[in-house]
């Protein structure tokens, strides 16, 4: 029974992000509880590990919509579009250009930065929303990077949130002891559920993929320092995407004598957004949920951390949000006037651009915010290197 409580407590305070001062006072109780050799030296490795960020990467479209380019066939233009919500340009997937394509781009650059070799990945874990399989394209990923040992690959489905719920998911796989290596990707492409003729909305959208490998580390370096996260099935009706079953008889129906069998020829609806009571939604829950995620870190105050990185969704709510949590501008990561809304992969685009565009350095704290269909939303708050 002391086991057994013993590794209930290593696994919640690796997910839920205590400090580390008390992970140190922990460690001595949690090995004494221990009955046998074996179970010490497990225990101690369990305490004694950590995970943080190596290496990330990112990969876009080579299609460029502008603002101007859309009010081509929109009763719009670049200032309505650029005031409201701060996007003059996005990336959307053209002729063979797919997503799979993109996450592996992205895939390959994060593994090339970590120096981490493709036979040395335990788990791949593909966030995405739009993925160009309907049974996930994680395992297509692994096969493309070369992955001979077969690791476990699979797909998140959280939207706009996936990403951080990848992160979260990938540091308790390694802190529970379980795997060294674990390639997360955020890869969207919305821009195949949009109506273009909608302005309120196919405005916001582009396509992207980006990737970070999270490794196994010693418990002293750990860079995953907490997490809050969220979800909200009530707000569901403000941002959706549903099935449907097309309204025109299927041929394979006619004829029987029940006729809501075999099922029509069935999609989904175009994207579905209320813009207002998301952007309500979004500048309420995501100061709550930084601040929340800070403490269960132990780094309460904005002062605690380098940089602010939000879902990149709108300008204005990043805004909104930074002004919340008294974050200077000058603080915060936006790329969102280049690509728009690119849901699971925002976040670790927007996070390569400022790596390899120097701004984040190793050392470097970052608080981060997910938020979106769902309703989902997720905070985290890490060390990059």
């Amino acid at each position: 029974m002391a086991n057994a409580s013993v590794t209930a407590a290593v696994t919640s305070s690796g997910i839920f992000g205590i400090s580390r001062m008390r992970q140190h006072q922990a460690v001595p109780t949690m090995i004494m509880c221990s009955s046998t050799d074996k179970g010490a030296e497990e225990l101690s490795r369990l305490v004694n590990t950590g995970c943080k960020l190596v290496g990330c990467g990112s990969a876009v479209p080579s299609l460029r919509v502008s603002n101007n380019d859309l009010a081509k066939f929109l009763d719009t233009n670049d200032e309505w579009i650029s005031v409201r919500t701060g996007i003059r340009n996005r990336r959307v997937l053209s002729g063979e250009e797919n997503l799979t394509d993109l996450a592996i781009e992205a895939a390959q650059k994060a593994l090339e930065m970590a120096e981490v070799h493709p036979e040395d990945v335990d788990l791949i874990l593909m966030c995405s929303s739009t993925g160009d399989d309907r049974f996930g394209s994680a395992p297509v990923i692994q096969k493309a990077l070369g992955c001979k040992n077969n690791p476990l690959a699979f797909d998140i489905t959280a939207a706009c949130s996936g990403f951080l719920l990848g992160l979260f998911s990938a540091s308790c796989y390694i802190k529970a002891g379980a795997f060294k290596n674990v390639l997360v990707v955020g890869a969207d492409a919305v821009s195949r559920f949009v109506d273009w003729t909608d302005r309120g909305s196919c405005i916001l959208f582009g396509d992207a993929a980006g990737a970070v490998l999270v490794q196994a580390c010693d418990i002293g370096e750990d860079g995953l320092f907490g997490f809050d996260l969220h979800s909200d099935g009530d707000g569901k009706r403000h941002l959706i995407s549903t099935f449907k079953e097309n309204e025109t008889d299927d041929a394979s129906s006619k004829n029987h004598s029940v006729t809501s069998f075999p099922p029509k020829v069935s999609s989904y609806s175009y994207l579905q957004m209320n813009g207002r009571e998301i952007f309500k939604f979004a500048v309420r829950v995501v100061p709550q949920s930084i601040e929340a995620a800070l403490e269960k870190a132990g780094l309460a105050g904005s002062n605690n951390f380098d940089w602010l990185l939000l879902h990149q969704a709108n300008q204005r709510i990043i805004d909104g949000v930074a002004t919340r949590l008294e974050v200077p501008s000058e603080r915060v990561i936006s790329n969102v006037e280049n690509y728009g809304n690119t849901s699971a992969a925002s976040i670790p685009l927007a996070l390569d651009e400022a790596v390899r565009g120097g701004k984040v350095q190793p050392g470097h704290v970052i608080a981060a915010a997910g938020f979106g269909a769902g309703l989902t939303w997720a905070s985290a708050i890490f060390r990059w290197r």
